[in-house]
């Protein structure tokens, strides 16, 4: 069964939002959306289209705030009602609950997604990626996430982890690439220029719905910094919105025209660029994104239990 979320999305450029009583619609090139006004709590605007005030009025009347973003997902601000103070309430939520616990959850679920990947790879390519020992310590690792007593613990572990993983995959592709694992900006090989661009996408998207659910994004669980709870959604993702067409394309179709090696970083090419927004534009799967966001929404707010999906 579908789930009805209590935010909207209306991304992209052109489209006209208009309103009457009782509906919210959209009005796209390829037709027309349809909405009942009282269930759009946030409504999120990412990039360029059209609102009338009448619009504006009725949904702030009916409670709802309205969200406006970049079109990479970059939040600009908010109208909200006057007087609102729910806010602080999802603020309070965060902050007090139980990071531990939730740290523990997206450290499990993002080694398990890229242990997945792996495999998964293993046998499409017929491969053998693992050196003796690795598949062990990995498999050891997640099961030691969850008597992990420590937050530093479980950092330290998952980004142990991850470091194994890029590496492990980078055994797939050509060596003279420059990739053997995953590095920080400014990036100097084209694999990591592809990882950031669509990590980049992903966070965005990711963002928004977070803000959807009106929790901070800088409020981490397992991340720490800006955009550290963004980043926590999207870590369980990665490997399986974005790492498959990267791989992908550095295994199969990548050549020295695509990018250029400066002195200090690789810069890719404007058609390998728009090659990848097309291929991660349905390759990240909003309806996946916003259920993840919203199970963890709801188990901030009733300190329940969080599930991570992967």
């Amino acid at each position: 069964m579908e789930t009805n979320y209590p935010w909207l999305s209306v991304s992209g450029f052109g489209s006209h939002i208009k309103s009457t009583q009782i509906k919210l619609i959209i009005q796209k090139k390829n037709g027309n959306e349809e909405y009942p006004i009282e269930s759009v709590k946030n409504l999120l605007v990412v990039g360029g289209h059209t609102i009338s005030s009448a619009t504006i009025t009725q949904l702030i009347k009916k409670g709802a705030v309205i969200s406006f973003f970049e079109p990479d997902g970059n939040p600009i601000g908010i109208i909200s009602p006057f007087g609102y103070h729910n806010e602080n309430e999802f603020y309070h939520a965060q902050q007090t609950g139980s990071r531990h616990r939730y740290a523990t959850v997206i450290a499990q679920g993002a080694l398990k997604s890229r242990l997945f990947a792996i495999n998964r790879l293993q046998e499409k390519q017929n491969l053998s990626l693992f050196y003796e020992g690795e598949s062990d310590f990995l498999y050891k690792s997640l099961d030691e996430m969850a008597y992990l007593i420590k937050l530093d613990e479980i950092r330290r572990l998952h980004r142990m982890t991850s470091d194994m993983y890029y590496e492990i995959m980078s055994r797939s592709i050509r060596p003279d690439f420059g990739f053997r694992r995953r590095t920080l900006r400014p990036q100097t090989d084209p694999i990591n220029a592809m990882l950031s661009f669509g990590y980049a996408m992903l966070f965005g998207n990711c963002c928004v719905s977070l803000i959807g659910a009106r929790l901070d994004p800088d409020i981490g669980l397992l991340h720490e910094g800006n955009g550290s709870l963004v980043n926590d959604i999207a870590e369980s993702m990665k490997s399986e919105m974005i790492d498959p067409a990267v791989f992908m394309i550095a295994r199969e179709s990548l050549t020295p025209a695509d990018f250029e090696l400066t002195n200090d970083r690789c810069m890719l090419s404007d058609d390998l660029a728009k090659t990848l927004i097309k291929i991660f534009h349905d390759t990240i799967n909003n309806n996946k994104i916003d259920e993840q966001v919203f199970n963890l929404s709801n188990a901030i707010r009733n300190n329940g239990d969080f599930k991570a999906l992967y």
